[in-house]
């Protein structure tokens, strides 16, 4: 038992730690990509924001692999954990560099993954602000020198990631490009998915209301009820003390 305990509480002090330096890492990932991607950064601009990414990317592995050495189930943490190594090892393809700025979205749901109803709520739409404006910055790459495409600006591309992540799909903004329909994919999931988190997160709140309204309730009924205890008791002795100096002037 003590050897399960100490790794289980070895990794939950790595993820506090680690949590706001690697979201500050993920901040800058975020901060270098967008510049690149906004001003069309070439030569030795561009080698640089690509070894800035690089390395913030082979952090995030690093971070990967001491999780799950410090797992106190290895197996088990691996399977759970899927998404996290799909985010580490896929974007060494470039047309799936777009799963890099997911880790942003990781870091948060590991710190309000057992968080009080507000800060679920804080996540859920931190995350919807990223997926959009992380894939209005991917799909203007992949569409930057695609023929006939409808998306030329980056207003463009944050008009179209808005439509696409609601679900709307106004079709005024389609990507042409297998990257850019790759993209959008990801993006109405996560709407998707942000969407049932939303509607959850609501219901939550609307029960909790009812179930305070209804306590309240049953608490002034039970004051209530108690109080009325209370009178009959009194009236009982008044009754028997009257009884009681009746019997005797008799």
């Amino acid at each position: 038992m003590p050897s399960e305990i100490i790794p289980g509480t070895r990794l939950r002090a790595w993820e506090r730690a680690t949590e706001w330096p690697l979201t500050g890492a993920a901040v800058i990932f975020l901060g270098v990509y967008a510049w690149e991607i906004l001003t069309n950064a070439q030569g030795t601009a561009k080698e640089t924001a690509e070894l800035v990414i690089g390395a913030v990317w082979a952090l995030f592995g690093v971070d990967y692999l001491v999780r799950l050495v410090l797992a106190p189930s290895r197996g088990r943490w691996f399977l759970r954990h899927l998404p996290d190594l799909a985010i580490i090892v896929l974007p060494i393809l470039r047309p799936l560099r777009l799963l890099r700025l997911v880790t942003l979205v990781s870091i948060m749901q590991r710190s309000a993954g057992t968080a009080l109803r507000g800060r679920i709520s804080l996540y859920a739409v931190g995350s919807a602000a990223l997926l959009i404006f992380t894939s209005a910055l991917a799909v203007r790459e992949a569409e930057r020198h695609e023929p006939g495409t409808s998306i030329r600006s980056f207003g463009q591309a944050l008009w179209w990631a808005l439509t696409t992540f609601s679900t709307v799909g106004y079709g005024d903004s389609v990507p042409v490009s297998t990257q850019g329909r790759f993209i959008a994919t990801l993006l109405m999931i996560g709407g998707v998915a942000l969407a049932g988190v939303v509607t959850a997160t609501l219901a939550s709140w609307i029960v909790s209301l009812v179930e305070e309204e209804n306590a309240e309730q049953e608490a002034a009924t039970q004051a209530q009820v108690a109080a009325l205890q209370a009178q009959v008791s009194e009236l009982s002795e008044r009754i028997d003390r009257l009884l009681e100096v009746h019997a005797s002037d008799r």
